[in-house]
């Protein structure tokens, strides 16, 4: 709240430790880092990841409450995909899923 109200910056441990940021490398390791997270993503479906960030880009412009039945709505809307029922199957069956 501090850096909202003053303009005033704050250090990335305390964004980090106020949820503002999932987590704090060092510059070094910024690159590596951000490779390894690419790759993460890009493992899962491309199609649900499409689906989480509308979702996420509709919920940051809408009420808690609203932002609730959006989620909800995005949850349902999942389970009708293709690759959503896959990645349930997959996990239930301790698999990695598979996207093709």
């Amino acid at each position: 709240m501090d850096m909202l109200l003053t303009g005033e910056p704050i250090t990335a441990e305390a964004a980090l430790k106020g949820g503002l940021v999932s987590r704090v490398v060092t510059t070094e390791e910024l690159e590596e880092e951000t490779i390894r997270i690419a790759g993460v993503i890009a493992e899962k479906s491309k199609p649900v990841v499409k689906l989480g960030i509308q979702n996420f880009n509709r919920q940051i412009r809408s009420s808690l409450e609203e932002a609730a039945y959006m989620s909800a709505d995005t949850m349902i809307e999942n389970l009708d995909m293709l690759h959503g029922r896959e990645g349930i199957n997959a996990f239930i069956e301790k698999r990695h899923p598979n996207w093709d």
